[in-house]
C-alpha cells in the first residue's frame, strides 16, 4: 500500500475510486466499504485509494474532548493495508483543510487523484459548515465527470455497526460484542515498563504495560482475559486495569499475569488483545483474599483457554 500525506498531483494516469472517512477501527462496516471500493475498482481497472485524516477531526475542533480511538495512526494504516488496498492518504487535518469549502476538495480529487468514482456515507458531512453531504455531492457528477456510490450502514444483530458503538461497547467492558463489530479481538500495544514488584510477593508476577498514544481508547476497569505475542507466539494471560484499590492505588495502571511465561519483557513493546471480561475489579480485606481472589481468576481463565482458545494464534 502506498502511503501519502497530502492530496499532491498524482502522475499516475490510473484512474482511481475513493472513498473518505476517518476509519477508525477498520471495523466490519468499513471492511465492508473497503470491499465495495475494491469490486468498483475492478470492474473499472482502477486503483483503490482511502482518504483519511490526522488528526481525527473532532480532536482538532475540540482538543479537550474526551474522545478516545479504537487505533493509532499507526494501527489504522496497517489494517488498511491489510486490506490491499492500493493507496492511503492521511490528510493532515489543520485550520487551512478545515475551511475548505466541499466543493473545493472534490475538484482535488478529481484533478489530482483522477477520481472517477467516489464513495460517500449516506450521512457523512465534510468541508467548511459540513455541506458536503452525499446529495451535494452528486449534484457535482456531471460538473467534474465522476459517479457517486452511496455508503449504507452494516447491521448486526438489528444495529448499525459504528466506531461509536464500539467505543461505548469498550466503556461498558463488553470486549465480545466488541469483537463481533471489529472481526477480530481489540487490542492495544504498549511497552512494558518497571512497577512496584507486588505481583510477585503473590505468586502472580505481572507485566505493567504503558501505552503510549494519550487518545487510545482503554476498556473499562476490571480483569480480562488477554494474549499477547511475545517472540512470534502467543501467550495468554490476566490483566487487571484499574487502581489495585487493596492497596489503596490511586493512579490507574494496567499490568498482566502471563501464563507459563518466564521471560524478561522489560523495555519491549507488546500488544494486548483482549478475548473475555472475568470480572470487576474490587477492594479485598486482605492481600491473602486478594490472592485467593487471583488463583481463582486464573483457574477460570484457563478453562476458557482449553474451552474457546486453545490452538488461537
Amino acid at each position: 500500500m502506498k502511503l501519502k500525506h497530502h492530496l499532491s498531483t498524482d502522475k499516475s494516469t490510473k484512474p482511481a475510486v475513493v472513498t473518505i472517512g476517518s476509519f477508525d477501527g477498520v471495523h466490519l462496516g468499513h471492511q465492508k466499504v473497503l470491499n465495495d471500493l475494491k469490486t468498483i475498482a475492478k470492474n473499472n481497472n482502477a486503483r483503490t485509494v482511502v482518504i483519511s485524516f490526522e488528526p481525527h477531526p473532532r480532536l482538532f475542533f475540540n482538543p479537550n474532548t474526551d474522545l478516545r480511538l479504537l487505533t493509532t495512526i499507526e494501527e489504522k494504516a496497517e489494517l488498511l493495508s491489510q486490506q490491499n488496498i492500493d493507496e492511503l492518504v492521511l490528510q493532515k487535518f489543520d485550520d487551512e483543510f478545515a475551511k475548505q469549502d466541499a466543493e473545493t476538495f472534490i475538484k482535488k480529487l478529481v484533478k489530482n487523484l483522477n477520481m472517477t468514482n467516489l464513495l460517500i456515507g449516506y450521512d457523512h458531512r465534510f468541508g467548511k459548515d459540513r455541506k458536503g453531504t452525499f446529495d451535494f455531492v452528486k449534484s457535482l457528477e456531471q460538473k467534474y465527470g465522476f459517479k457517486t456510490h452511496k455508503i449504507e450502514p452494516l447491521i448486526i444483530d438489528g444495529k448499525p455497526v459504528s466506531s461509536s458503538i464500539i467505543r461505548k461497547a469498550l466503556l461498558d467492558g463488553d470486549v465480545r460484542l466488541v469483537q463481533t463489530y471489529l472481526g477480530r479481538p481489540y487490542v492495544l500495544t504498549g511497552q512494558v515498563v518497571e512497577g512496584n514488584r507486588l505481583g510477585r510477593t503473590l505468586g502472580f508476577p505481572t507485566a505493567n504495560i504503558k501505552v503510549g498514544a494519550p487518545y487510545k481508547l482503554i476498556p473499562k476497569q476490571g480483569v480480562y482475559l488477554v494474549k499477547s505475542i511475545i517472540d512470534n507466539q502467543p501467550v495468554f494471560g490476566m490483566m487487571n486495569i484499574g487502581v489495585r484499590p487493596t492497596i489503596d492505588g490511586k493512579k490507574q495502571i494496567m499490568e498482566i499475569h502471563f501464563f507459563d511465561f518466564n521471560g524478561d519483557l522489560y523495555g519491549k513493546s507488546i500488544p494486548v488483545y483482549f478475548l473475555e471480561r472475568l470480572r470487576d475489579e474490587q477492594k479485598f480485606p486482605s492481600l491473602e483474599a486478594l490472592q485467593n481472589q487471583l488463583k481463582k481468576d486464573a483457574e477460570v481463565s484457563r478453562q476458557m483457554i482449553s474451552k474457546n482458545f486453545r490452538g488461537n494464534k
